[in-house]
């Protein structure tokens, strides 16, 4: 037997998940449901170092084991000793392990040291996956995400500095109309201050539980359309360094444009093209790409709104959804499909 939680990144599919906290610390982002109405809780190093030993028995004789994650929401909030004590010990049981990596919160990596965070790339440690979301301070006090860009900079430069990779996430959407500028800019700000290595697209969908809802009903938060969510992705970009970070789009069913994906020193201005491409099509263009996206044909070209065969399949359907739901009967069908791509609320699981 051994515990584990139910949330880790898409990279770490096929990873040993090691729970060592349970839950989020934080809890308070509107956006997230992954752990609400559960508490936050630090597991005991024996506790983790059972699972690890149980996780050894039962893999005994398999060795295709190459990557670990360590859970849950923000990991880096143990003690740096504990910690390394984990690391050695997994490192001993699962010795081909070449990557460990883990969530943690801004917060937690401004108040972690250069030396600690070089002494846990030492015992093991390779990459960071942080929720920056935004790099606008009223973005993130709106949706309370509990940073502020200062802790932003300064724990991913901490990271950096200690030589561990870093994985910053973003939201388009997530500001809304009001901020949609300020967030686009001050977002791409910061990440150049940061220069992490990797940049992964997270574009915003509302669950349909989420406390936002009740912004939007009161009035105090306008969800964007996609069309302005690629126009906002889109100023994002052209405010980005050129540098060798990893704009990613490719790994996240939401993102309009997957195909949005490499390095910014290498296929900036192609990406730009694409997002450009999008943004002139006719709105009859846009909105054929956007049902077979959200219908789960997610991987055709841009060129795939030339095709009179595609045409005559879509144009119909989206029609039809004008006449039902009159003005914005295509656009609340489209939230709907992406409702259902949305990670449900979470509850623990053993395994």
């Amino acid at each position: 037997m051994y515990e584990q939680g139910v949330i880790r990144p898409p990279s770490e599919a096929s990873s040993l998940l090691i729970r060592v906290t349970r839950n989020c610390p934080w809890n308070q982002c509107l956006f997230c449901p992954a752990y609400k109405g559960v508490k936050f809780s630090k597991r005991a190093v024996e506790e983790v170092k059972g699972d690890i030993d149980n996780m050894a028995d039962e893999l005994k004789g398999y060795s295709g084991v190459k990557t670990a994650f360590l859970q849950d929401a923000d990991s880096l909030i143990l003690p740096v000793n504990d910690l390394v004590v984990i690391l050695n010990h997994l490192k001993e049981k699962f010795p081909e392990i070449d990557r460990i990596t883990t969530y943690a919160r801004a917060r937690t990596l401004s108040h972690k040291s250069v030396e600690d965070l070089k002494r846990l790339k030492q015992a093991g440690l390779t990459r960071i996956h942080a929720g920056m979301e935004s790099g606008s301070a009223k973005v993130l006090q709106m949706i309370k995400k509990g940073i502020t860009p200062h802790e932003v900079v300064n724990g991913g430069r901490n990271v950096m500095e200690a030589g561990i990779e870093l994985s910053e996430y973003i939201m388009p959407g997530i500001a809304g109309r009001t901020l949609s500028e300020e967030h686009a800019i001050e977002t791409a700000g910061l990440l150049n201050l940061v220069g992490p290595h990797f940049i992964r697209v997270r574009t915003f969908a509302m669950h349909p539980q989420s406390p936002m809802q009740k912004m939007v009903r009161e009035g105090t938060f306008v969800p964007l359309t996609d069309d302005e969510i690629i126009a906002e992705i889109r100023l994002l970009v052209n405010h980005l360094d050129s540098m060798h970070s990893y704009f990613s789009c490719n790994d996240f069913s939401l993102n309009l444009l997957m195909q949005v994906d490499g390095f910014l020193d290498e296929k900036k201005e192609v990406m730009l093209n694409e997002l450009d491409a999008f943004l002139s099509m006719t709105k009859r263009q846009r909105q054929v790409y956007t049902l077979l996206h959200y219908a789960g044909y997610s991987r055709y070209p841009l060129s795939v709104v030339n095709d009179q065969n595609v045409l005559d399949q879509v144009v119909p359907e989206i029609e039809k959804l004008e006449r039902s739901g009159g003005e914005h009967g295509f656009d609340e069908h489209i939230r709907m499909l992406k409702t259902y791509q949305l990670p449900q609320p979470q509850t623990d699981h053993w395994c």
